[in-house]
């Protein structure tokens, strides 16, 4: 166990209480604890890479907190109607899809190695700014709902993106294109 495996698992333990803040009308607090979700995610990446702490279990437990949390925030912000169902369904689908694609091919002995594709990143980004955004919104830190309508759509357009690229990825694995000998 190295620092930054245990700057995740802290991570892990804040989705529970970002969405009990939630559930609870506490936006100022959900904002926050996501604000500081956000930050242990650059900082333990930093320390692992800064300090030489990278380890195999840290390559699997980041990605799965980032993932846990924004799923989670996405969900239920569509319960409380802050966001549409629709991008909630996109947004969830679309990590179901990778997640599903990648143990079919495990399961089919063709596993595939899923590396996060530029347009991925960039809909990961857009993604986290939209939650910022609608949890800042309702903490009552700003009046963003203009902002937040162009979000959502940027959001919408680049899930749509990135699902397709990663399944042309997939289709391709599976199908041995661009594969060694």
């Amino acid at each position: 166990m190295t620092l930054p495996n245990f700057i995740t698992i802290a991570r892990f333990i804040m989705v529970p209480l970002i969405i009990l803040a939630m559930i609870n009308g506490e936006m100022l607090a959900a904002f926050l604890l996501f604000m500081l979700a956000g930050i242990s995610d650059g900082l333990d990446g930093l320390i692992a890479r800064h300090f030489n702490q990278r380890s195999e279990l840290g390559s699997w437990l980041d990605p799965v907190a980032d993932k846990f949390l924004l799923v989670s925030v996405f969900i239920m912000l569509g319960w409380l109607g802050e966001l549409p169902s629709w991008l909630v369904i996109f947004a969830v689908s679309r990590d179901a899809l990778i997640v599903g694609a990648v143990v079919l091919s495990s399961l089919l002995d063709n596993p595939v190695e899923m590396r996060p594709l530029l347009v991925s990143k960039a809909n990961t980004m857009v993604q986290i700014v939209l939650l910022i955004l609608v949890l800042a919104d309702l903490a009552g830190l700003a009046e963003l709902d203009g902002i937040v309508t162009w979000m959502i759509y940027a959001v919408a357009g680049l899930t749509i993106a990135s699902a397709s690229a990663y399944l042309v990825t997939w289709l391709r694995h599976m199908a041995g294109v661009n594969q060694p000998d």
